[in-house]
């Protein structure tokens, strides 16, 4: 296998919307757009903002369209564009979303048909078949659009996914319009041999440049899996301050990989994402702060000495 490895990469923080949606503990609109202007003070330029969801089903989402809107006001001192992009499920979410200003989107969708059910309440094909008008809409709005598929790694009602059920549905958010494909680990049991193998399956129908990694660290797992996408030339990485987050639906998940460790190994490793580690722990300790809890982040705990 050769080895491929990105002169730079693209992160894209997750934890104000994946991250914060997941935690108990409750944070203010104020809080949240403090927390987000934090980030693009420390050099990231795409954040995922909101979600444009039902509050019934995901309260900590509700002020999605405020907090967009502070954002609107909100210029990084570094003068760089930052994208704030949000989770939009369906058209509905996706007019509000488009109301709210904001300029990109994602949808979501699964390689299990028993965590779709249990997720969205429909199978991954009808799944697939409602977010057709999403990204049609979306597109003649000139918005970009993001394709998730969860439980790539392993699944916690079905164990494991076949690496051709996550191929699947990959080339067809691709073909749909998608302009990356995140490949999802959502309850965090993949290793790095399943990595290559379901990136390897995937590669076969989306081209590595369309395609980005979300792995949740639940075994501790999380920067070997980064580091086996990197060999493959995967550049885009989601990440989540503080290691913040869980997965409602997937009992036992822990949080996301923190983006502070995974800033870490790729200054580490020589290769470019533009973002200060200094200033990433800034929005790290505060965010740690406002909901009540250590960071769970190795590189944070150390260099505060904890």
């Amino acid at each position: 296998m050769t080895f491929n490895y990105p002169s730079s990469v693209s992160l894209v923080e997750v934890g104000a919307r994946d991250g914060l949606q997941n935690e108990k503990a409750e944070v203010s609109t104020e809080q949240k757009v403090t927390l987000i202007s934090l980030l693009a003070a420390s050099g990231l330029k795409r954040i995922e903002a909101g979600s444009f969801v039902s509050a019934k089903w995901v309260p900590q989402m509700a002020d999605s369209a405020d907090v967009f809107a502070r954002l609107a006001a909100f210029e990084p001192a570094s003068g760089a564009q930052v994208t704030y992009s949000a989770l939009t499920p369906n058209v509905k979410g996706l007019e509000a979303a488009l109301s709210a200003g904001v300029s990109e989107v994602a949808i979501f969708g699964s390689a299990s048909e028993s965590f779709s059910q249990k997720n969205i309440n429909c199978s991954i094909d009808e799944s697939l078949r409602r977010f057709e008008p999403v990204v049609k809409l979306a597109h003649s709005n000139r918005i970009r659009v993001r394709g998730y598929v969860s439980c790539t790694l392993g699944c916690p009602y079905e164990g494991d996914i076949a690496s051709s059920d996550v191929a699947r549905v990959s080339r067809q958010l691709s073909e749909m319009g998608c302009y990356e494909v995140v490949i999802s680990d959502t309850i965090g049991t993949g290793t790095p041999v399943k990595t290559a193998r379901v990136l390897d399956a995937v590669m076969q129908h989306v081209p590595v440049n369309q395609l980005a990694v979300h792995f949740h660290d639940t075994y501790g797992q999380a920067l070997a899996n980064i580091h086996t996408a990197l060999q493959l030339g995967v550049s885009s990485i989601d990440s989540a301050i503080a290691g913040l987050g869980g997965c409602p639906y997937a009992k036992g998940a822990s949080g996301n990989v923190a983006t502070e460790d995974v800033l870490y190994m790729l200054d580490g490793m020589g290769i470019k994402t533009g973002i200060d580690l200094s200033a990433l722990l800034e929005a790290s300790l505060y965010i740690s702060d406002v909901i009540g809890r250590l960071p769970q982040s190795k590189v944070a705990i150390a260099l505060r000495g904890g």
